[in-house]
């Protein structure tokens, strides 16, 4: 496959509030903490949308618009790439409850807010795109199968947006699907054709092998290892890592029975503090 060139990033979860602050925490420089503070109300979207919103749409935005502000790009140009394990848990179970009674009254606003592309279509009317969106789920290895089908996309020649996120399941949903904390990552993907823009923070490639992946998490920090381990878009953490250190890197990210092989190169000439000052330019 192809390789690509990361010109953005977006990150919300637990004591890592956007990509910028939590550098020294995904880099091993800092510890982490975890905190409740709830990701940031888009203000893409008017305030009718914006109430309509559950925890899971609001992660997936805030990661997305951190990722393409960073890139610095029309947002409506890039193709879409969203991947969730779990959708929107809180919805599906406030749906299913309601069923449950002798006459239940389901509300339409409750069942578009239930679909699997919910964050993909909040996002695409948020910024009035019309560009190819997908939307991936592949139990554990979702992360995974998003990030190939995103590398996948570039082969169009359009930069791709990348946004993979999870949330916890109430009970009793949450004892047969278990996710530890809500989190939500994106990249914006470019071609790595060419000499790299100012604000490349590095060329991917990936290679798919048949075999599983061994302690794919291991490298990571204890409590970073954990939140990869306990939530599908939390096995973002280790590429997250990778950018935030500047330093080449070979990863393995499980892919059911088999793994995919990312290897990671900082561009030589472009330092990560003028990747995002570009992005915010």
């Amino acid at each position: 496959m192809n390789p690509a060139r990361i010109i953005g990033v977006g990150l919300w979860g637990s004591g890592l509030p956007g990509f910028p602050p939590s550098r020294a925490v995904l880099a091993g420089q800092a510890p982490w903490a975890a905190d409740d503070a709830p990701p940031p109300v888009p203000g893409l979207l008017p305030p009718a949308e914006r109430r309509r919103l559950g925890t899971t749409v609001r992660l997936a935005l805030a990661a997305a618009a951190e990722a393409v502000a960073m890139a610095g790009i029309d947002p409506r140009a890039a193709h879409n790439v969203f991947a969730t394990s779990n959708g929107d848990g809180a919805v599906v179970h406030a749906l299913l409850e309601e069923l449950a009674r002798p006459a239940p009254l389901l509300s339409p606003t409750q069942f578009h807010n239930s679909v699997h592309n919910a964050a993909a279509g909040y996002w695409t009317i948020a910024i009035g795109s019309r560009a190819p969106t997908q939307c991936i789920a592949l139990h554990d290895a979702t992360f995974a199968a998003g990030l190939l089908a995103a590398m996948a996309e570039l082969a169009d020649g359009a930069p791709v947006l990348l946004c993979a996120h999870d949330a916890p399941l109430p009970a009793p949903l949450a004892a047969k699907r278990r996710t530890e904390t809500g989190f939500a990552a994106a990249f914006v993907l470019a071609p790595a054709q060419g000499e790299p823009a100012p604000g490349s923070l590095g060329r991917l490639s990936l290679r798919y092998e048949a075999e599983a992946a061994a302690a794919p998490f291991a490298a990571l920090p204890p409590a970073l290892r954990r939140l990869a381990e306990g939530n599908p878009a939390a096995q973002a953490l280790p590429l997250l890592a990778a950018i935030a250190s500047g330093r080449p890197a070979r990863l393995a990210l499980p892919y059911l029975d088999a793994r995919l092989e990312l290897a990671f190169e900082p561009e030589r000439a472009v330092c990560l503090e003028a990747a995002i000052g570009a992005g915010r330019a």
